[in-house]
């Protein structure tokens, strides 16, 4: 492989790294051929692209893509899958073979820029696929459909409902206005109220007042 040759190997992985969602690093030691092209149609289900590069190659374009994580993955015999679908689907695939032939081990990973250790694969591999997930929501929406478009219903109606009597209870037990500071207040006709005399003795007080 010459210089230009190299150079054009290093634009592509670049180019992979930074398309895809998540970057799988695995040691692919003890891996036949023909075990290499089943998991590569495995992985390929996943919409995933496995790849066995020179580190020296994958270093550089880990580099040029600004992929510093993977770079410290470089240790070794190192393949990458590049995942494009689902990390679940991709990491089950790579985590069965895992357990075919016990040389081939995760190395690590980054997924929408973010590292991945072993273990953190390795969690995502018990996850169920995208595939999975979508056909349990369909079966959970479309079997109760009228029941659930009912319950919506019938919860809208309630709210609404609890709220009107909110208000209300709020209003009755609100206290009434008091008037404000400079608000003359109507006082009642002197017809209407029985005003002492002005001129009229007071009254001594007798036994009978003080009990």
């Amino acid at each position: 492989m010459n210089k230009d040759q190299k150079a054009a190997v290093v634009d592509e992985i670049a180019a992979q790294i930074s398309e895809a969602q998540a970057v799988i690093a695995v040691d692919y030691r003890g891996t036949s051929v023909p075990q290499a092209a089943e998991l590569r149609a495995k992985l390929r289900d996943a919409d995933t692209t496995f790849r066995i590069v020179k580190n020296s190659l994958t270093e550089r374009a880990a580099a040029k893509a600004g992929a510093d994580t993977l770079t410290g993955l470089l240790e070794g015999p190192t393949a990458f899958a590049f995942v494009h679908g689902d990390p679940a689907a991709a990491a089950k695939a790579l985590n069965d073979f895992t357990r075919e032939l016990d040389s081939f081990q995760f190395k690590g990973g980054v997924m929408d820029g973010t590292p991945l250790s072993v273990d953190e694969l390795k969690v995502i591999a018990r996850l169920p696929t995208r595939e999975v997930l979508d056909a349990q929501l369909v079966g959970v929406v479309a079997s109760p459909l009228t029941g659930l478009v009912r319950g919506l219903n019938g919860l809208i109606s309630g709210l609404a409902l609890q709220l009107g009597q909110i208000a209300e209870q709020r209003a009755a037990e609100a206290p009434e206005p008091k008037p404000e500071e400079g608000v003359q207040v109507h006082e009642p006709e002197a017809s209407d109220a029985q005003s002492p005399t002005p001129d009229a003795p007071e009254q001594p007080s007798t036994d009978e007042d003080k009990e």
